[in-house]
């Protein structure tokens, strides 16, 4: 008993309430985390996360959200994954998700 190192637990305190939606005003309010994974059959899918930085919007992946791929090379995966991110940028941009 006297080896026994007892810590008490850490608090983790949460917001009371989320963050107002705040809209985007350009390109530099978004991070796009483009990537590849592997695929069936040797072949290689597009990974994407779309956040807007501004109030912390998750804007992709979402449920129901489309698969990127199959693509034959890791760079193909990874070049539409980044142009769909442009095209969910854009897409905020003129019409934001609150």
């Amino acid at each position: 008993m006297d080896n026994l190192n007892l810590r008490r637990p850490k608090l983790v305190f949460f917001p009371s309430k989320c963050p107002e939606p705040t809209p985007g005003r350009s390109a530099e309010d978004y991070r796009v985390y483009a990537s590849y994974r592997p695929g069936t059959s040797g072949r290689f899918m597009g990974t994407l996360k779309v956040v807007r930085v501004t109030d912390g919007r998750l804007l992709f992946p979402f449920d129901g959200a489309e698969e990127l791929g199959p693509f034959e090379t890791k760079e193909a995966a990874k070049n539409a994954a980044a142009i769909r991110g442009r095209e969910i940028v854009e897409a905020d941009l003129r019409s934001p998700e609150l």
